[in-house]
């Protein structure tokens, strides 16, 4: 089958879901190229690929990275020219580079465009790995190890005749010779189902249910992590609690699951690591830890939420805070680059330094004391600025511009 569009993603279909059923619902052919583990998606074959051999045992170190994101750009490889043998030919290749797996397909479908989306370029200094170093100094090993991440994505981005990148900070990470060809398309979420409601009784895993009149905090960190700011956040708790007895604070996510900020210390969790000097002072009858939530019951807290508290290392910005402020969230979050291009202090949420705990505490004091509409100009602009720039309904309608502009063009010589 000449024509369509070939989707590559470890995790497929991850941030392609919806322009591939876009593009399903029009009868344009997809496939895809993922991992064992990829969920896949109906109306999109897909050829999964497995590692034939692992990394070498005592690899030089800075080649270990490299080497990984080798091993699954072969193996994707392998996966492209099975795709092939079984006659689908693309006319684009759509894929995210960042794990190897797009290095090598120019070889099997020579002269075809292919999109990258650069969700994250990794640098040694002056991005997440630096940040905060309490949890994890990196050293002169650790810089340069993340500069070198970047060793295949590179490769990668060199076949690239578009590259994508969600937001002004992600794009800026990009080399300048990258930067040139790269578009800033959010993917968005959906606005119409993350909205404004009223405050609704919120039940609770022990059975209590909070009345709408109940101040809650809420903190959505998918992997319970320092890189987003689940230590701070637990920090300010005890001057809040003292300060405003009344108040709750719902914290979404697991425990359990790997995130960016690598494996915690062995036989111990990022929350653990968290929650250490604060034992003793913390009423934990008022915070709750409910695990990862079904997709309606988190809109259902963010809409009751008298202050979302959103904190991040530089690094990927969360669709969670663009959810949140879809819904009206009164978003207090860390003053750090990828927050920036969501929230203006002042006019759609409150920017603090990520590190000043007292500063934290105090915010979120205020909005548990405060009416509950005291910050509605600040609610009302968030959900403005989500609308405006982190609508799903534009990410789509850009995104097939793109991929319809390239599949327009002649294959490559």
């Amino acid at each position: 089958m000449t024509g369509g569009v070939l989707f590559v993603h470890n995790n497929f279909p991850a941030q392609f879901r919806d322009i591939a059923q876009a593009l399903v619902a029009r009868g344009t052919p997809c496939a895809a190229i993922g991992s064992g583990a990829a969920p896949g998606m109906e109306g999109v074959r897909i050829e999964r690929f497995q590692l034939a051999q692992g990394s070498t045992p005592n690899l030089f170190g800075l080649a270990i990275r490299a080497e990984a994101d080798l091993l699954r750009g072969y193996a994707a490889y392998e996966a492209a020219t099975r795709l092939k043998a079984q006659g689908f030919e693309p006319d684009l290749i759509v894929g995210h580079p960042g794990w190897g797996e797009m290095v090598l397909l120019s070889e099997v479908f020579p002269g075809v465009r292919q999109i990258h989306f650069a969700e994250f370029f990794y640098h040694g200094r002056g991005a997440d790995i630096d940040f905060d170093t309490e949890f994890v100094t990196p050293g002169l090993a650790g810089i340069l190890a993340g500069k070198t991440k970047n060793a295949v994505a590179a490769l990668s981005l060199s076949d690239a005749e578009v590259i994508v990148a969600p937001t002004a900070f992600q794009a800026s990470l990009l080399p300048p010779v990258f930067r040139r060809e790269t578009l800033i398309i959010h993917e968005g979420v959906d606005v119409e189902r993350a909205c404004p409601g009223p405050a609704l009784p919120l039940p609770l895993p022990d059975g209590r249910v909070l009345g709408p009149e109940t101040p809650l905090i809420t903190h959505v960190n998918r992997s319970l992590e320092p890189l987003r700011g689940l230590h701070i956040l637990l920090r300010a708790l005890p001057q809040v609690q003292a300060q405003a007895p009344d108040a709750h604070v719902l914290i979404v996510g697991d425990e359990w699951a790997r995130g960016y900020s690598g494996a915690a210390p062995e036989g111990s969790t990022w929350k653990r690591e968290a929650m250490k000097g604060l034992e003793g002072k913390l009423d934990m009858s008022r915070i709750h830890f409910v695990g990862r939530l079904p997709h309606e019951a988190m809109l259902a807290a963010l809409r009751r939420s008298r202050a979302h508290v959103y904190y991040t290392y530089p690094f990927v910005l969360s669709w969670s805070l663009a959810e949140a402020m879809a819904c009206g969230c009164y978003v207090i979050a860390s003053d750090t680059a990828p927050v920036r291009d969501a929230i203006i202090d002042g006019v759609n949420g409150k920017l603090l330094d990520f590190f000043d705990v007292d500063a934290l505490a105090t915010a979120l004091v205020d909005a548990c004391r405060a009416p509950p509409d005291a910050f509605a100009a600040l609610r009302a602009a968030a959900r403005e600025t989500a609308v405006a720039r982190f609508d799903r309904r534009e990410g789509r309608r850009r995104w097939m511009e793109l991929i319809d502009g390239q599949r327009g063009r002649k294959p490559k010589a």
